[in-house]
């Protein structure tokens, strides 16, 4: 099936409806490494029902929903993820009854060879109230599918990090099943889990996903500026520079300002940038 810009632009999901629950909140977290320490009562926080708090950037999996693009045509295998934004229109509850609603909002061709960039958004509901409880901005890098034919262009840019010493470096060392634990949280991509299919695509063995290191850019976030308490963020996005092996150690430095802070993510063990641009409104 050929890739066209109408047959692209047609792509969505409306109206599928998701309940999770403390057990998905807690899983989530220690999906990301959280409660590795039994006596750390903040982090416990996120891993045990009694005082429980989810995490801004488990709104994107609480409606895990990978079929949008499966009638696009697009070439899967080179499919990566680029950036991902979310906006809290309220804190995340610890559990809920949702509605998603998901379409292709832009897509962006780069030329024959050249790729495509394809703008997925999912706004989100909480069906407690029907009132509006997150948005998602999801930008992939289609490497096999440019010259259908699309309009040319990029989504607006994420602001730079400050030319400036960080505020703040926090490191936290991934477990060597951490894609195992992560998956379990709704995305099965086999690129994560099967080696056969993470060698047809390039890779030596699986890969981390790209949302569980930008989960714990989140965590970072979370410990160092809001001090524990995830419900002052309404906002957080960051680019995906390059991926991750489960077991490899993530340093995310984090420069506060007013209203919010950047950050960005290395890998300690290969000094590579694997986010970037990364930045969260604070209120």
């Amino acid at each position: 099936m050929a890739v066209t810009y109408e047959g692209l632009m047609a792509c969505k999901s409306e109206g599928k409806e998701f309940t999770y629950t403390d057990r998905e909140t807690m899983l989530y977290a220690v999906g990301l490494g959280m409660g590795a320490d039994p006596m750390d009562r903040r982090e416990l926080d996120f891993c045990y029902e009694r005082n429980l708090k989810a995490l801004p950037s488990q709104a994107t999996v609480i409606a895990w929903n990978d079929g949008v693009l499966g009638n696009s045509g697009l070439d899967f295998i080179k499919v990566v993820h680029g950036e991902q934004r979310l906006k809290l229109h309220k804190p995340l509850p610890v559990q809920g009854h949702i509605r998603s609603d998901s379409k292709v909002a832009a897509a962006y061709d780069k030329g024959e060879g050249r790729g495509a960039l394809v703008v997925m958004e999912t706004e989100i509901t909480d069906l407690k109230d029907n009132s509006a409880l997150v948005t998602l901005e999801s930008v992939v890098f289609a490497r096999g599918d440019g010259g259908f034919g699309g309009p040319t262009g990029a989504p607006d840019p994420l602001p730079t990090v400050p030319d400036a010493a960080p505020d703040h470096e926090i490191s936290y060392r991934t477990l060597p099943q951490a894609a195992l634990i992560y998956r379990l949280s709704g995305d099965r991509n086999p690129l994560h889990s099967d080696p056969d299919f993470a060698a047809a695509a390039g890779f030596d063995k699986p890969i981390l996903h790209g949302l569980c290191t930008w989960g714990n850019a989140c965590r970072a976030v979370v410990e160092k500026v809001c001090d524990f308490d995830p419900t002052g963020m309404t906002s957080f996005g960051a680019r995906f520079s390059s991926p991750v092996f489960p077991g490899e150690t993530l340093k995310t430095e984090i420069w506060q300002v007013d209203g919010g802070a950047h950050f960005q993510t290395t890998v300690v063990e290969r000094g590579v940038l694997v986010l970037s641009n990364g930045y969260a409104d604070i209120g």
